[in-house]
């Protein structure tokens, strides 16, 4: 059943590519983006994710940008609660970090901080060894 409800959305992700980046490739992005490690108790660095800003208005789905190590962008992020997605919610226009997406990660987050509902994460990496360099 969360598969099927998933379906819709993950094709809309899919059809992002042609939006308007962001265009942050290095760590910390303009204002009103925030490091999320400063607006909830979360570690500053979240291995597969990396280091977080959001623009807070822009909660709960975001996008998320996720930083490496290094500080260069690696993905976008987005949380979307998986109550609002069966009450039919669109979270239509999303930005991205970076226009090229080299592969995308969705998966089941029960919650944590700044989305404290189940949620859906659906990352999309920026470049072939993204994904690797905020494993760990």
């Amino acid at each position: 059943m969360l598969t099927r409800s998933l379906l819709p959305f993950a094709l809309a992700i899919a059809a992002l590519a042609p939006l308007p980046a962001l265009a942050q490739e290095t760590a910390p992005p303009p204002a009103p983006y925030a490091k999320v490690s400063d607006l909830v108790k979360l570690p500053e660095f979240l291995p597969g994710l990396g280091t977080l800003y959001v623009d807070p208005a822009t909660l709960p789905a975001g996008p998320f940008l996720g930083y490496d190590h290094d500080g260069k962008l690696s993905a976008t992020i987005y949380m979307v609660p998986i109550e609002d997605m069966e009450k039919g919610t669109a979270y239509d226009g999303l930005k991205l970090g970076a226009p090229e997406v080299t592969s995308a990660d969705i998966y089941y987050n029960a919650g944590h901080p700044g989305v404290e509902k189940p949620h859906v994460h659906v990352v999309l990496f920026h470049d072939a060894d993204a994904k690797s360099r905020i494993a760990k």
